[in-house]
């Protein structure tokens, strides 16, 4: 379809933000992801100021013909594809932010970023389920379930949603929660973005009275010795405490800092709940290993930000990512014949992270996603400053899933999973549950979500 059928005069005097067209001075602006390699070709961009811009955008697409793709930061834009047909719809305007520390809850508008969110919170003593990026967006990240450095203590950040307020197909505002849409809110949390145009969340915060967190680098050539120690580490650990080990492989550009540039580890990443001392005598195995460097100290929610080493800005990047039912001495034997130092792996970061504790099937209650039936989490990306690495990273992406098939879990995380594919949902019966949701309240699949749920009528 074509802008021609879009009443773009009229959509656009209803507006507080602005409707961007092919041709229009700022598209190429308006349309781009944060990931820099994901060419988005809408038939028109809003940027919305006001939740009536959504209300509006909603209305004005789904007379034309067109469908609606919500999008704040875009750091999950793969799967979306070329968006032929459809209005992106950029939240980057609904910002607010507000804070009530007696319920040790906050309220964020659907463009707000977990950095702004964190520091809002964190000088109450409280700490959302954030990301390990301070620039990606709430919402998109929550209702894809969310993965915390606190996740194996608390659960899912979409297990916390208290409530949401949503624009659905019919152009209608909604405020959703346990006693209000129910079967809405349950879709919405954890069921990704097909349901309705989320304006607004507020989420339940936790408790933070003492962190500790950092990482121990050592050479990659280690990685073996370094990850088989972790493997084994993380069978002990109480849920207090989340981790990841990783292969970093740095390239030599002034974006990465110094003391890192240009050079290669493995490294273990780790938050810990616990005390000093306790924190101490749990790391001891892995510091016994003569890390070369060590950076894990007392530390805030704010700085939990910096721990991963996440790009401050958007970045041609390609990546994917999958569920582990285990993580035996086999499978890692096999994950380090593909990604390990004597490998040819061009990829900058390959990590596995550790899950259970709290992130267990249904240790949280009430969301579309309660937990997963996996032991770890991989993820793999590269910088892509073009077509061909694009195509020549997922070659080697397509290897390392390939290799790992054995101990591949039925059931894909969808904020890992950035290409189309995969079974995202529980069982047929939750897949299920969330059709008839789409069915009530979308049945022309209006709405578009990067990882879409269809109505049954398609």
């Amino acid at each position: 379809m074509s802008t021609n059928t879009l009443d773009a005069a009229t959509l656009r005097a209803e507006l507080d933000g602005s409707l961007v067209l092919p041709g229009d001075s700022g598209w190429d602006d308006a349309r781009q992801a944060w990931q820099l390699a994901v060419d988005q070709r809408p038939d028109a961009v809003v940027v919305a100021a006001t939740t009536a811009d959504v209300i509006a955008t909603v209305n004005a697409a789904r007379a034309a013909g067109l469908r609606v793709a919500a999008q704040s930061t875009g750091h999950n834009a793969a799967p979306l594809g070329p968006l032929a047909g459809t209005v992106l719809l950029r939240t980057t305007g609904l910002t607010d932010i507000s804070v009530d520390p007696t319920a040790a809850t906050v309220r964020v508008g659907a463009g707000a970023l977990w950095g702004d969110v964190t520091a809002a919170v964190a000088p109450h003593g409280l700490a959302g389920l954030a990301g390990t990026a301070a620039d990606v967006g709430v919402v998109g990240y929550t209702l894809g379930g969310g993965l915390s450095w606190l996740g194996r203590a608390h659960g899912l950040a979409a297990n916390h949603v208290v409530s949401a307020d949503v624009v659905t197909a019919d152009g209608v505002l909604r405020h959703v929660d346990a006693t209000s849409e129910p079967e809405l809110f349950w879709a919405l949390r954890g069921g990704g973005g097909s349901f309705a145009v989320v304006t607004a969340l507020e989420l339940g915060l936790v408790r933070v009275p003492e962190l500790h967190g950092g990482t121990l680098f050592f050479p990659l050539g280690r990685a073996a010795e370094v990850l088989e120690a972790w493997r084994q580490w993380t069978a002990l650990v109480p849920p207090e405490v989340t981790s990841l080990g990783r292969l970093l492989r740095f390239p030599p550009v002034l974006e990465i800092p110094e003391p890192v540039r240009g050079q290669s580890f493995a490294v273990v990443e780790v938050v810990s709940l616990l005390g000093q001392t306790a924190t101490d005598h749990l790391l001891a195995p892995l510091r016994d290993l003569g890390p070369v460097m060590d950076t894990v100290h007392p530390t805030t929610p704010v700085e939990l930000e910096t721990i991963h080493m996440d790009p401050p800005g958007p970045a041609p990047a390609v990546g994917d990512g999958f569920l582990l039912t285990d993580l035996t001495a086999e499978a890692l034997d096999t994950f380090l014949s593909v990604a390990g130092p004597d490998a040819d792996f061009p990829l900058l970061s390959t990590e596995l992270r550790h899950l259970g504790g709290a992130l267990a099937p249904d240790a949280s209650t009430g969301g579309a996603v309660n937990g997963f039936e996996a032991r770890y989490a991989l993820f793999s990306a590269a910088l892509t400053p073009d077509e061909q690495t694009v195509k020549a990273t997922h070659v080697v992406l397509d290897r390392l899933r390939d290799a790992l098939r054995p101990w591949t879990a039925p059931v894909s995380y969808l904020n890992f999973a950035e290409r189309r594919g995969g079974a995202p949902f529980a069982d047929d019966a939750a897949l299920d549950r969330l059709r008839r949701v789409k069915d009530r309240y979308d049945a022309a699949d209006v709405i578009r979500g990067n990882h879409p749920v269809e109505p049954h009528s398609r």
